[in-house]
């Protein structure tokens, strides 16, 4: 089961989703190989295609705060609903380009969860060529 300081977090940063349209607070963990802990939550907009993802918003913040995709250790998704909520098709995009292709993505609702790689989530990815 999703370690206890990862699920807290997410609750957290769940409770900080600005969702007055869908009212579905999602947030993401991402944890670091030292154990360090970055968190964000999805954030809507009146204007619908402006709205950012929980995972991407922290997968962006990473790259703000200069963190290396070889030192993240997962991403956990957290949603509090009955069922559980994969991440959306852009999210999964932008985590093939932002992780390693298997960095554990741990999708949870604080009671269930499913375990993902990167790569299982989107397996054809869109890559530029070298």
């Amino acid at each position: 089961m999703t370690d206890r300081r990862i699920l807290e977090e997410a609750q957290s940063a769940a409770a900080n989703a600005y969702v007055p349209y869908s009212h579905f607070p999602v947030a993401a963990v991402l944890e670091l190989k030292d154990g360090t802990l970055l968190s964000g939550c999805n954030v809507e907009n009146a204007s619908y295609g402006l709205c950012m993802c929980a995972e991407r918003n922290v997968l962006f913040m990473s790259v703000t705060c200069g963190v290396p995709k070889e030192e993240i250790a997962s991403l956990t998704v957290y949603a509090p609903t009955e069922s559980l909520t994969t991440p959306c098709g852009a999210c999964r995009q932008v985590m093939a380009e932002l992780l390693e292709p298997d960095t554990p993505v741990i999708v949870t609702n604080g009671t269930q969860e499913k375990r993902y790689t990167v790569r299982s989530l989107l397996p054809d990815s869109f890559m530029l060529a070298p």
